[in-house]
């Protein structure tokens, strides 16, 4: 079994480009200033409604932090349209994630365990703070729905990775 390589901290964004819920696009790599891409599984995951909910709940404090938030998933847009009157979420809501574009990211990609889960193939979670050089900041790349990093955290180390000029991280070859 083979696996994308895992996108490295201090690399470049891949470009990458998905349709936003509204009309539009969200290509990270071309956006400006701090942003923080979080790939979620879909409409299917339990996990994923709370998780996007926390993040909903921060885009403020991101956003005192200079720090643009969006997701994405491999979900169709009736999904994701369900999911954002359900829930009602501010971000940016990106669709569509092809599974080259899920390998770009270095993501793990699962299969649908029954046709009542998805009807696709869908990304594991994966985060990326992104840098205003289109660097990759922090990266946090998941293989089950049960380990995700606290947005929280996220939040306030956005915040100090500016406040003190801190390096990236984990990049010693």
């Amino acid at each position: 079994m083979t696996h994308a390589a895992k996108i490295a901290a201090g690399a470049a964004f891949p470009m990458i480009s998905v349709a936003r819920l509204g009309g539009g696009e969200i290509t990270p790599a071309a956006m400006e200033g701090w942003r923080l891409l979080v790939v979620y599984r879909g409409k299917h995951c339990p996990l994923c409604k709370p998780y996007l909910t926390t993040l909903d709940g921060l885009v403020d404090t991101f956003a005192e932090a200079g720090v643009q938030v969006m997701a994405i998933s491999a979900d169709p847009v009736e999904k994701a349209t369900a999911d954002v009157a359900e829930f009602g979420w501010r971000f940016p809501l990106g669709y569509g994630l092809s599974i080259a574009q899920m390998q770009a990211l270095g993501l793990y990609v699962s299969d649908p365990r029954s046709a009542q889960e998805t009807d696709r193939p869908f990304a594991e979670p994966g985060l990326f703070l992104i840098n205003p050089a289109g660097t990759v900041q922090i990266v946090d790349i998941s293989n089950a729905p049960f380990s995700r990093p606290d947005l929280a955290a996220i939040a306030r180390g956005a915040k100090r990775i500016q406040e003190m000029n801190y390096p990236i991280r984990g990049t010693h070859g």
